[in-house]
């Protein structure tokens, strides 16, 4: 006969890991051994965990000789798939053309090794391979030069940054300026629900377009917005809003190329309202935060989401965008930080 002793500490321990141990079956251990902790039969614990009681014993004497390293241990016996002595090359025809479906990856397989699976155990190989299901990122414009990296390095070091921290100290006012084209209609996404969901798509095609200025360290949102298409006169609106704020700190506005910001009326404006303009290297959006801004709103204001009438749904985006930094105040903490994304070491195409 086993005979355990548990500690009050031991008990809460078995009940805490049963259910959040990363392993299945190191789980269904630790059940057995809270159950017996409990005071349940062994045949109770067989019938509630549907295992035999020879597995009941073996889990328990694993204990009682082992501790709970013992238990806890993944050394299970696993069959070795015949695929096992291709990993490398499989991993290596992969990592030069990764593969879209199972169905493909299965093709593949077969034409390099001769051994043919089902897609599901193609999955479960890959995944014991280290390879996983992952969504492609972008990157901006072509593929990134050593030149191209080296001059948003220089950008980043020599010039945004200092002024991002004279921003935080009070001593300078940092906008980031872009625009967002929002269109009236439908964008679909993912939700949880019992069967798919249907929504009705607006008639219309009707645009609102939103110039934005983004104050880098108390996320107040100037905008010009118009039914049709940005131009300089929207940029000139918008330099003239920003000196209007009455700011006792020097103005940098960090913008792109656009342009209708980079030509010879706005960059006459910003002069005049002594209002510095600090133009982002080629390709570069990842260095302006309003960027990350506009996708949000986007999320939050129209996916899945229908507006009968155009004027509805340019008052909830409008609205939205106004109290944004007021009512999103912790969300737009963590998401506008001063931590801006790298492409220096990621993988560039699919031959």
């Amino acid at each position: 006969m086993i005979r355990l002793v548990f500690s009050d500490e031991t008990r809460e321990r078995l009940r805490h890991e049963r259910i959040h141990h990363p392993h299945p079956r190191v789980r269904q251990r630790l059940t057995a051994l809270y159950l017996k902790s409990e005071g349940r039969s062994h045949q109770a614990i067989c019938a509630s965990l549907g295992i035999t009681k020879p597995t009941l014993i073996g889990d328990l004497r694993l204990y009682q000789e082992g501790g709970w390293a013992a238990l806890t241990s993944c050394r299970f016996r696993q069959a070795r798939s015949a695929l096992a002595p291709y990993e490398g090359v499989i991993v290596a025809a992969f990592a030069r053309r990764p593969p879209a479906t199972l169905v493909e990856a299965r093709a593949r397989i077969a034409e390099l090794t001769g051994i043919e699976r089902s897609p599901a155990q193609v999955g479960k190989v890959l995944k014991q391979f280290g390879l996983g299901r992952r969504k492609t990122g972008a990157i901006p414009g072509p593929a990134p030069t050593d030149e191209r990296r080296a001059a948003q390095a220089t950008f980043q070091v020599e010039q945004l940054t200092p002024r991002l921290v004279e921003a935080q100290a009070g001593q300078r006012a940092v906008f980031f300026l872009d625009a967002a084209h929002f269109v009236h209609g439908l964008f679909l996404s993912w939700v949880w629900c019992l069967a798919r969901c249907w929504q009705p798509t607006p008639s219309g095609r009707h645009r609102l377009s939103v110039l934005g200025a983004l104050n880098a360290t108390t996320h107040q949102l100037i905008t010009v917005t118009t039914d049709a298409y940005i131009n300089s006169q929207h940029a000139g609106r918008m330099l003239y809003k920003l000196a209007a704020l009455g700011l006792t700190v020097p103005i940098t506005v960090v913008l792109d190329n656009a342009r209708y910001q980079r030509c010879g009326l706005v960059q006459e404006i910003a002069t005049h309202l002594n209002i510095e303009l600090l133009f982002l290297p080629t390709y570069s959006p990842q260095f302006n935060l309003i960027e990350r801004f506009w996708k949000w709103v986007k999320k939050c204001c129209l996916h899945t989401e229908y507006y009968p009438t155009y004027p509805e749904f340019k008052s909830a985006i409008l609205d939205f965008i106004k109290t944004a930094h007021v009512k999103k105040k912790d969300t737009l903490k963590s998401l506008l930080t001063f931590n801006f994304q790298s492409f220096k070491e990621v993988k560039i195409g699919i031959s």
